[in-house]
C-alpha cells in the first residue's frame, strides 16, 4: 500500500490551538489556521479505520480550484496553498449550520422521503418522486454542526426560532448557497456531471461573512454523470455516480450504518485502493487536469516544511 496520512501531531511558533475533525488537522493561531487535509475518511460521521491514499491531496486540490472559481460570488478563508494537502486562511468564527442544497432527490433524503417523509427540514416535497429524480427546484435543507456526534437536520425556522443564525445572516447564507450551487452545477455540466447535491460552510472574519471549509468535492457533494443520466431514470436503474456513496453502500451491505452498537466492518487492501481510484477519478472528471500524485516520501516532515514556511512569511 502507497503511503498515506492517518493524523498529523505538529506544534509551531505560535499556535494556539488545535482541532481534530473527521478528516481534517486544523491548527490555530492567533488569526491563521492551518488546514491538513489527511487521508482519513468518514461515512455515517463514524471515521474508519484506514486511511485512504492521495485522498487529502484531491480534496484539498479541488477545493482550492472551485474555492478561486467562486471567489467572485463569496469571500472566502483561503490565503495560501504551501502543500498539496495543505490550505492556510483567515480563522473564522463558524456559524453553527451547514447549508445542504439539493437538486435532485438522492442519499439522505431519498432515504427519507422512501420511508414516507414529505417534509424534510421544513421544505415540503410532492409525491410521486422516485429517488435520484430531478426535484422541482434546489432546496436547502439545513443540518446542524455537530462537535461530536451525528449532524442533525433542522428546518429553517427552528434555525431563527432558536437563534443559532440571526435572520439578517441567514438570508445572505441562502442567497450565497443557491449562487454557488447554480455556479457548481455550470461547471459539473461543462465535464459531463450533474452536481446533484453538496454542503457549504461559512463563517464570520473581522465582522464579514466568508466561505470555509471546502467546496464540490466528493466528500461534501454528490455528482452523477450526465452520460445516460435519462435512460437510467426511465428504466429504474441505478445512476453512475461518483461520490462517497459507494463507500456508504458498501457499509450497509456490511451490516454497519453507523447506529448504536454496529461495529465498523475490516475494509480489504483492495476496497481501499478502489476507493483511491475513484477519488483520483473525480478529481480528473470535475477538474479536467491530470492528477499527479504526490511524493508519499516523509510525507508529514514534507507538510510541516511547508506550513513552517509559509508562517515565516
Amino acid at each position: 500500500m502507497t503511503g498515506a496520512i492517518k493524523e498529523t501531531n505538529f506544534n509551531f511558533p505560535g499556535q494556539v490551538g488545535f482541532y481534530k475533525g473527521k478528516v481534517r488537522d486544523v491548527y490555530m493561531f492567533d488569526k491563521t489556521i492551518a488546514v491538513v487535509a489527511t487521508d482519513r475518511i468518514s461515512a455515517f460521521d463514524v471515521v474508519l479505520p484506514k486511511p485512504i491514499p492521495f485522498k487529502g491531496q484531491v480534496l484539498n486540490q479541488i477545493a482550492a480550484k472551485f474555492l478561486k472559481a467562486t471567489a467572485d460570488i463569496v469571500p472566502n478563508w483561503v490565503t495560501a496553498n504551501p502543500d498539496p494537502n495543505v490550505t492556510i486562511g483567515k480563522k473564522c468564527e463558524p456559524f453553527k449550520v451547514e447549508m445542504v442544497i439539493r437538486g435532485y432527490l438522492a442519499g439522505h433524503a431519498a432515504r427519507e422521503y422512501a420511508a414516507g417523509m414529505r417534509i424534510i427540514c421544513g421544505v415540503p416535497l410532492p409525491d410521486g418522486l422516485r429517488e435520484n429524480d430531478k426535484l422541482p427546484q434546489p432546496i436547502i435543507t439545513p443540518t446542524t454542526k455537530a462537535d461530536e456526534g451525528h449532524d442533525e437536520d433542522i428546518s429553517r425556522e427552528d434555525i431563527l426560532r432558536k437563534g443559532i443564525v440571526s435572520e439578517a445572516d441567514y438570508l445572505v447564507l441562502e442567497k450565497y448557497t443557491h449562487a454557488l450551487f447554480e455556479r457548481g452545477s455550470q461547471m459539473a455540466a461543462e465535464k459531463g456531471l450533474i452536481l446533484v447535491d453538496t454542503k457549504y460552510e461559512f463563517g464570520k472574519y473581522e465582522g464579514e461573512i466568508y466561505l470555509i471549509d471546502e467546496i464540490h468535492t466528493p466528500d461534501s457533494s454528490r455528482y452523477f454523470y450526465a452520460e445516460g443520466y435519462e435512460a437510467n431514470q426511465k428504466a429504474g436503474l441505478p445512476q453512475k455516480q461518483l461520490s462517497k456513496e459507494f463507500v456508504r453502500q458498501w457499509l450497509i451491505s456490511h451490516g454497519f450504518q453507523g447506529k448504536e452498537g454496529q461495529e465498523v466492518p475490516d475494509m480489504p487492501f483492495s476496497f481501499v485502493e478502489e476507493i483511491s481510484d475513484r477519488y483520483i477519478e473525480l478529481y480528473e472528471k470535475i477538474t479536467g487536469e491530470k492528477f499527479i500524485k504526490a511524493s508519499t516520501q516523509n510525507l508529514e516532515q514534507r507538510i510541516e516544511e511547508a506550513v513552517l514556511e509559509e508562517l515565516k512569511g
